[in-house]
């Protein structure tokens, strides 16, 4: 018996592994996300079932499901939504996503992504540890606290317990950065038709898919509303990031506005290891 959940999960694993070949994936993704579609379709227990029981911990013992698949799969029965998947065919919706974080509102959300200029949960979680949620007026240390405690709890219900600091290095991060902006620049990359903000619905978001050190990168300008607002949606370039043995990862990269590294490329939320990078010390 073939359950209705996980036909649709083994369904957008599927448009998923379609997608990355199109785009020109060199195939060690989009072979993963091909295996693992036919094996959750075939599972006998329903998909959140197995989660509910074990956590995630439960689906990377299957086969063919790895640590970041699980967790995309725990993104799925969580939420209904997988955020890799809505960024690459364009229906990310950054405050959509804050909202699911319990007791944060529409306002709040949108405060978050226009002021701390974050898409992702782990972004948002970056900047309540890094001292920038309370820089925004109304978030002293206890409500920051109870955030950084919701934003946690929600981050390991969806990726499981993972052991911190498997993050990219800056200078690769830049790297690939660097090498986005060249072919996009050359037209050498394959456009997608967003489905936010392009009433159009025209082909002009440049995407990238590279390996480098066994990080596997997608690379993509934002197409944000505050994005579009600032007009930086050929500056802002969010790297979405995958290892063979850690779930997800994401940040944003930009041509800093302001301070010791004007006019550098800088990710945000690591501008300490930036100004390290640039030999310029580190932030006070």
């Amino acid at each position: 018996m073939n359950h209705r959940l996980n036909v649709r999960i083994a369904a957008r694993l599927l448009q998923m592994a379609e997608l990355l070949e199109h785009q020109g994936e060199g195939g060690f993704r989009s072979a993963a996300y091909r295996r693992a579609a036919p094996m959750v379709e075939s599972l006998e227990r329903p998909v959140d079932e197995i989660l509910s029981s074990g956590g995630v911990n439960a689906l990377v013992a299957l086969p063919a499901i790895g640590r970041g698949i699980a967790a995309a799969i725990s993104q799925m029965v969580t939420t209904g939504h997988w955020d890799a998947l809505d960024r690459l065919t364009g229906e990310l919706d950054p405050e959509v996503l804050f909202m699911s974080v319990p007791g944060v509102g529409r306002e709040t959300a949108q405060r978050f992504h226009r002021q701390l200029h974050v898409d992702t949960l782990e972004e948002l979680e970056a900047a309540a540890n890094d001292g920038r949620l309370e820089s925004m007026a109304g978030f002293g240390p206890r409500r920051v606290e109870a955030l950084r405690a919701a934003l946690q709890e929600r981050l390991r219900s969806l990726r499981g317990r993972v052991a911190g600091g498997r993050v990219p290095p800056i200078d690769l991060l830049l790297e690939v950065d660097a090498l986005y902006r060249s072919k996009a620049a050359r037209n050498e990359l394959k456009l997608i038709a967003p489905r936010r903000f392009n009433p159009r619905g025209l082909a002009w978001l440049p995407v990238m898919h590279m390996h480098r050190k066994g990080w596997h990168f997608t690379a993509l300008f934002s197409n944000t509303a505050r994005a579009h607002e600032l007009h930086r949606t050929d500056d802002w370039v969010v790297l979405h990031v995958m290892h063979e043995s850690a779930p997800d990862w994401q940040c944003t990269v930009v041509t800093e506005t302001h301070g010791p590294t004007k006019g550098k490329r800088v990710v945000r939320g690591r501008e300490s290891e930036c100004m390290i990078h640039y030999g310029l010390g580190v932030l006070p």
